[in-house]
């Protein structure tokens, strides 16, 4: 079909732009690419159409072309033809063509009329303006993109990825649209659903949170923790934990997917969106769990599925409710981990132990379906019976032997050894280890059994009077210390007490460790034996002769010795004296001839004033060392001057012997006085 278009071409305005008239008209025939359109036309029909429009052109009034040249004036025709129909054109003459007659003909409309159609023809269409969001109705959708109308002159295109979240789309569905231009450069409407839903998302979101409501939301990939959803044109945070009510295994297997989610939470500072699909079948599973509880009997016996396995235990999916199998009701026989038993997706059946209405707690049990272990055990066995095992558990207070499947036996750290001084029970033994012992206690109706490894070997106290006597001598290794003394093991099970006080003969030792260490080897002797309790009397110093007989007649008393102040302290001081003996000073004999006090690892002679053997003690004096030779100077003078003194009292007898006067008297009475003087001070 022919065109017309007044504006278009209207020859005065192209005269007026070209300055020349152009006088031939030639019609052009434009063909249309034969994949745009499927209508075929005939060359008859062609012809036809060319014909009417030579009959609508009427001569052009001659004053207006008489300067004008004649030419061909090209009248664009647009002609549907198919792929065959080859390309056409026609000229046709139209120097007779009358324009103002077509203008008077486009005048016959009344001017009411034509508003009264433009207005009709506005109302057909929406009035819309850029950057507003509207809703609009699918069209139609290819691979690529979506036609979207709005009710505007022309129809908007979309990315069709901008629908991904929402694999249902189809045609006549409404959709929320940006308008970001009613017209780009190539006359096409511009508009994107990503920024409409983006600026919709928020008040949605929060409608969502409000209401309650279920929203779709499309995976795009997955994150620390969980997985990002768009929702609404927003990255919301689904944790993995509220993915389903079931453990999650792989992650990866729900990205790209489009799911149903309930806003659980958000973050208006931070603009955080957390979002759940575990939320939407919760309430359903809870419907589920009341009808099941409501079933549940003790004792039954159920089939289950293994949802989880943790170091505690195994949860069991019972169908919509889940139960817990702890590890020590898994089997009768000690195990490590619950995956020695079971294994993830495994049906099993369990049997119901107990449970609890209002917390919806359930324990299961998997051993209770087999008969117990100790039902099984041989009546022949009795106390007394050796029996093989392997260490199952260990404890400080001792060992778990398991001698069948689930029948167990203890041995105490006491019964591991003869010895009276207790050790770990980690000392004799290890886990894994095989072992032989015997039964000590059996009550087959508590389960319980108590087991002995030291009753296999002989009891080294039988003999001890042979092997250990009194005065024999042996090696042992220190075990343990006491602030009274030093605890040893001779051999295993013969254990000794060293007391601090026969440790050495000379020095005086305040704690055991300083003179020997734990676990270092140590000569004693045996100084009693208490058979009944079990107890050695041991000496170390006693392995060499008693060096006080020695030392009476080395620091008798009155003896002076040159000696070492080693240690000073309120009641005096500790000296260092030969032969590695030491003796005791107390401050008052630790003055010197100054008038000062001795100093530590100071040199000096001292005087043994008190030593007893049988309590090993030397009390020595420095000061008595120089106030004893004063003495001794001050007696051998007054005895000097006392022999002085007699002598010429004697000779005045001599000489007066036959008269005695007043003064002689007076002279003999001064002489007394000075005398008895002289002997109260020595005194």
């Amino acid at each position: 079909m022919v065109e017309n278009n007044t504006e278009n071409l209207d020859p005065k305005v192209e005269l007026e732009q070209q300055e020349t008239v152009e006088t031939p008209v030639a019609v052009a025939e434009e063909t249309v690419a034969a994949s745009e359109t499927e209508e075929t036309i005939a060359p008859e029909v062609i012809e036809e159409e060319i014909a009417e429009v030579e009959a609508e052109v009427s001569p052009v009034q001659e004053e207006e072309v008489e300067e004008e040249e004649e030419e061909e004036f090209v009248v664009p025709v647009k002609i549907t033809k198919s792929a065959k129909a080859p390309k056409k054109v026609v000229v046709v003459e139209t120097a007779d063509f009358n324009w103002d007659a077509l203008q008077e003909e486009d005048k016959g409309f009344a001017k009411r009329t034509k508003q009264d159609l433009e207005l009709l023809y506005e109302k057909t269409l929406t009035t819309v303006q850029e950057k507003e969001v509207v809703e609009g109705k699918v069209i139609s959708m290819n691979k690529r993109e979506v036609v979207i109308d709005i009710g505007y002159k022309s129809d908007g295109i979309v990315s069709l990825n901008e629908f991904r979240y929402n694999p249902e789309l189809k045609p006549k569905d409404l959709v929320e649209v940006y308008i970001e231009s009613l017209e780009d450069l190539k006359g096409q409407m511009i508009l994107s659903h990503k920024k409409a839903r983006a600026l919709r998302s928020w008040d949605r979101v929060n409608e969502a949170l409000d209401k309650d409501e279920v929203i779709k939301g499309y995976i795009k990939c997955r994150t620390k923790g969980g997985m990002i959803v768009d929702v609404f044109g927003i990255e919301a945070f689904l944790p993995g934990s509220q993915i389903d009510v079931k453990p999650i295994r792989d992650y990866d297997m729900y990205v790209n997917k489009t799911m149903e989610f309930k806003v659980v939470k958000i973050n208006h500072e931070f603009r955080n969106v957390v979002v759940s699909h575990k939320a939407l079948i919760e309430a359903e599973l809870e419907l589920q769990k009341k009808e099941i509880i409501s079933k549940l009997e003790k004792g039954q016996v159920l089939e289950g599925t293994v949802k989880n396995i943790t170091s505690y235990g195994v949860f069991i999916d019972l169908g919509g409710v889940d139960g817990l199998i702890h590890i020590t009701d898994l089997s009768w026989g000690r195990i490590s981990h619950p995956n020695e038993i079971v294994e993830l997706d495994q049906k099993l059946n369990v049997v119901i132990l107990d449970f609890d209405d209002d917390k919806k707690r359930i324990a299961l049990g998997l051993k209770q379906l087999t008969p117990h272990p100790w039902d099984s055990l041989g009546a022949d066995l009795k106390v007394g019976d050796s029996v093989k095992g392997k260490v199952v558990v260990m404890a400080d207070y001792g060992a778990f032997v398991e001698i069948a499947a689930g029948v167990e036996g203890l041995i105490h750290v006491s019964e591991m050894s003869w010895s009276q001084h207790l050790r770990s029970a980690q000392d004799f033994l290890k886990v894994g280890d095989e072992i032989e012992a015997q039964i000590l206690t059996l009550d087959r109706d508590e389960r319980k059994m108590s087991l002995g490894i030291k009753q296999l070997k002989s009891d080294p106290w039988q003999d001890i009077d042979t092997v250990f006597g009194v005065g024999t001598k042996h090696k042992a290794t220190v075990r343990n210390f006491t602030n009274f003394g030093v605890f040893v093991e001779i051999q295993e099970g013969v254990d000794g007490l060293i007391h601090i006080s026969d440790l050495s003969w000379t020095k005086k030792i305040k704690h055991p460790s300083e003179f020997t260490s734990i676990g270092s080897e140590i000569e004693v002797t045996v100084l009693d034996i208490d058979k009944e309790n079990r107890r050695l009397s041991l000496g170390h110093k006693q392995l060499e002769e008693n060096p006080w007989d020695v030392f009476e007649t080395i620091f008798s008393v009155d003896s002076v010795h040159e000696g070492t102040v080693v240690e000073l302290f309120d009641k005096g001081a500790t000296i260092a004296l030969p032969y590695g003996v030491e003796g005791f000073a107390t401050p008052r004999h630790l003055v010197k001839e100054d008038g000062t006090q001795a100093q530590l690892e100071e040199k000096l002679e001292f005087k043994v004033i008190e030593f007893s053997k049988a309590a090993k003690r030397i009390i020595l004096s420095h000061s008595r060392v120089f106030e004893d030779e004063k003495k001794a100077e001050e007696t051998a003078k007054r005895k000097t001057q006392a022999k002085a003194t007699t002598k010429a009292v004697k000779q005045v007898k001599e000489n007066n012997a036959e008269k005695t006067t007043l003064g002689d008297i007076s002279e003999l009475a001064a002489l007394r006085t000075q005398m008895e003087a002289d002997e109260q001070k020595e005194s």
